[in-house]
């Protein structure tokens, strides 16, 4: 890639930067979400970069254009942002009451739609929707193969769920607020929390199908660009959680990020390729 057309991916960043930082600024139902705009812009401001640059690289090297590749994309990070984050309601009531999460959700299909369009048009890619000359091969399979690679994706994310949380959060929720991690632990956790965590491994697996099917290039491309989505887009989310303690909310974000790029390059190296074909 030469220095001109790097100078321009990066303009185009800084202009999806601009609008995200836009989006997340505006409250389309009255739910105080751009709380955090009005009180540390400058994270705000730095979320959307980070957002922007790892979303970018996906649509940069996508064989798919159009209305395809903007689909692909609203997926992604409608799922990776909002539905995620929505889902922990279920368990978590006290941090994300219920009644929030349509707000949540509204708001997020919103802000996900007009970026996933304007992204798609500012780096070029709106004409045309086909897959390219080139034979595409990724993702397909029996459904034997299906099976148990989506059964190894979510026993994957339970065993990170799990390890993340033993060797990451709690080791440095401990050493940065050791009340506030006493607090939290005082919430009791139900009974079904595997179980439910493996069917969250089944969403993130289901998340990353369509990244795997557009790259083009070498595999370890759709791996880096799932991974980053995944890690970056959940866990910088996690700096405007202000509600939450400082020091959980680092702890957090550090296991996040973690558990997440890790669980990213675990689904696409099962997923690329028919495992044990000669193909």
């Amino acid at each position: 890639m030469n220095t001109k057309r790097m100078a321009l991916i990066i303009l185009k960043v800084v202009v999806l930067t601009l609008l995200l930082f836009a989006l997340y600024s505006l409250d389309f139902l009255g739910l105080s979400l751009a709380n955090s705009v009005r009180t540390v812009p400058a994270t705000v401001l730095l979320v959307s970069f980070l957002h922007a640059s790892v979303l970018s690289y996906p649509i940069v090297r996508s064989r798919w254009n159009g209305w395809r590749l903007i689909g692909a994309m609203f997926l992604l990070f409608y799922g990776v942002m909002y539905i995620m984050t929505a889902i922990e309601a279920v368990y978590l009531p006290e941090i994300l009451p219920p009644h929030l999460v349509l707000s949540l959700l509204v708001n997020g299909a919103i802000s996900a739609g007009a970026f996933s369009v304007f992204a798609v048009w500012i780096h070029g890619r709106m004409r045309g929707d086909g897959e390219g000359q080139e034979p595409n091969r990724r993702l397909v399979m029996s459904w034997t193969q299906w099976a148990w690679k989506l059964a190894l994706s979510a026993v994957s994310y339970v065993f990170l769920y799990i390890l993340f949380g033993v060797l990451v959060f709690l080791p440095l929720a401990g050493a940065w607020d050791p009340k506030a991690l006493a607090e939290a632990s005082a919430l009791s956790l139900p009974n079904w929390i595997i179980p439910f965590q493996a069917v969250r491994g089944l969403m993130w697996a289901v998340l990353a199908l369509p990244v795997i099917r557009m790259m083009r290039g070498h595999w370890w491309e759709a791996g880096l660009a799932v991974a980053l989505s995944f890690a970056v887009v959940m866990s910088a989310n996690q700096l405007m959680a202000l509600e939450m303690p400082a020091g959980l909310r680092m702890a957090h974000i550090a296991e996040l990020f973690g558990e997440n790029f890790a669980l990213g390059w675990i689904v696409v190296w099962l997923f690329h390729r028919a495992h044990g074909s000669r193909r």
